[in-house]
């Protein structure tokens, strides 16, 4: 579904990702582990149009979609939940997740925000609450449910688990094993690596904007080395 091939990408003269190739299995979870400044951010942002492609390209569905505006490549299928969030927190839950579905049909909508609330029915207790008032892990929620107002079929979620409680966290993961097998496609990047070797299909590492490992997340929790020397795992 998407395949990146030698892409670096970076902010002005910086390069954050050097040469990356990675391939995105459709209906597959695959998790982009690696220490902070790894370039995991980088990938995600320049991949929604966000950060500048410097070479190599971006295929989805076959498609480049390196010359694509960030707003065509939503239209396309591609969503984001990045990091920090960045929710319209002066704005009701309700209208956060309206921003989320302005690209779709107003049809839709009340079928999509239904969708959100049953992998999150607390953002249906919290409709007409600010996204500033929100707990950390309902804010959590509330951006990944924007990101799936779109109807995406790869959707990219940037530090799912941080400064989260562990039973939020737990929901959120079940929601992505939903999602995964409702067909659609997820990019994880995630400082919590054992919990994404127990449910991603695949696995990159980064380390200083390069991949030093690809492959199977089953062979990734068998590797030793790997889990000890880039993973943080003993």
């Amino acid at each position: 579904m998407l395949e990146l091939k030698n892409l670096s990408c970076g902010y002005g003269a910086f390069e954050a990702v050097h040469d990356l190739s990675l391939a995105l299995r459709p209906g597959s979870i695959t998790g982009l582990l690696g220490a902070n400044g790894a370039g995991k951010s980088s990938t995600l942002m320049c991949v929604a149009g966000h950060v500048s492609q410097k070479s190599g390209s971006m295929l989805f569905d076959g498609e480049d979609i390196g010359a694509l505006d960030p707003m065509e490549r939503v239209r396309r299928g591609i969503a984001i939940s990045p990091e920090g969030r960045r929710l319209f927190k002066d704005l009701t839950v309700e209208d956060n997740l309206r921003v989320g579905g302005l690209i779709q049909a107003v049809t839709n909508y009340k079928d999509d925000r239904d969708r959100v609330i049953s992998l999150f029915p607390r953002l249906g207790e919290r409709l007409t609450s600010l996204a500033g008032n929100l707990s950390g892990g309902e804010q959590q929620m509330l951006a990944i449910g924007r990101a799936l107002m779109t109807r995406p079929r790869l959707i990219m979620i940037d530090e799912l688990s941080l400064g989260l409680m562990p039973k939020v966290i737990d929901l959120c993961y079940r929601a992505l094993l939903k999602l995964r097998d409702e067909g659609m496609t997820v990019l994880l990047v995630e400082q919590n690596t054992e919990r994404v070797l127990k449910i991603a299909d695949d696995v990159c590492v980064l380390e200083s904007g390069r991949v030093v490992w690809q492959g199977s997340a089953e062979a990734a929790r068998n590797d030793s080395q790997l889990t000890a020397a880039y993973l943080g795992m003993h």
